[in-house]
């Protein structure tokens, strides 16, 4: 059993704010859920092989899942010592009415929400938000923690869509130490990825057909199931790696624009 320190799993791919530069792609109009039934097969084959301290369920937005409930649960038979986070930005919690009952029953479980703007009709629709959660933590007591995630904002990729490109840096060690997902390992079709930008890169060249500065990067190979032991100790104490280079050595912050869809923008 190896232990490490995080493990993430997309339930959705799709989001319901539009994020400029998102390293999970998720302002580029993917599509797509995680069944249930899936991310319990994923989980069975690496149950027995590692051992997240944290396991963190998001997406793109995993309130956009119909079964988040079920999903927290099915997350603790899996990995009943770790962490469990959910990272959200919040605005779909309300459809969930059951989940702070399933969250006050796990002392090691928490609620993240990323707040990723400070303009005003952001923070007229993060109000409700807030209020709802401190309803949560007053009747159930539940953990909630808010990460404002706009402050250090950073360029991940050029241009968006058919025009993405890698930065291509050729620094995989600088653009490693630079990286603020070193450590954010995916479940994805049943492989453990290195980060989200390499594993959900699969999902933006089948939407977008990728051009050829991409290839070599589409060429990456996640971690099997059947892997030896060996491979598996190699794959977690990797540290920077080829893939690395299609992320800024130098990373470039930038303001976020407001990620609200147009049609909230104006209600």
């Amino acid at each position: 059993m190896r232990v490490i320190d995080t493990l993430e799993i997309h339930l959705v791919h799709s989001c319901n704010l539009v994020c400029e530069s998102c390293s999970h792609y998720s302002d580029q109009g993917l599509e797509g859920i995680v069944s249930l039934q899936d991310a319990d097969t994923w989980r069975r084959l690496w149950n027995r092989r590692v051992r997240p301290a944290r396991f963190s369920l998001l997406g793109g937005e995993p309130t956009i899942h119909p079964q988040l409930t079920e999903f927290v649960a099915l997350s603790r038979r899996h990995w009943p010592e770790a962490q469990l986070e959910l990272v959200t930005n919040g605005f779909l919690l309300h459809r969930h009415p059951e989940l702070p009952r399933v969250l006050a029953d796990d002392s090691n479980a928490s609620i993240s929400v990323s707040i990723h703007h400070t303009g005003a009709a952001y923070r007229r629709k993060l109000t409700p938000v807030v209020e709802l959660l401190h309803d949560w933590v007053r009747r159930y007591g539940i953990r909630v923690e808010y990460r404002p995630s706009h402050g250090s904002w950073t360029r991940r990729y050029r241009s968006s869509g058919t025009a993405m490109q890698p930065f291509d840096d050729r620094q995989p060690r600088r653009s490693w130490e630079n990286c603020a997902a070193k450590y954010c390992h995916q479940l994805f079709q049943g492989k453990i990825w290195k980060c989200p930008a390499i594993a959900y890169l699969q999902l933006q060249n089948a939407k977008y057909g990728l051009g050829e500065a991409w290839q070599p990067y589409l060429r990456y190979r996640p971690l099997p199931p059947d892997c030896t032991s060996e491979q598996l100790d190699a794959f977690f104490g990797a540290e920077h790696e080829t893939c690395c280079s299609m992320c800024p050595a130098d990373p470039e912050r930038f303001a976020l624009s407001s990620p609200l869809p147009r049609v909230v923008r104006g209600s």
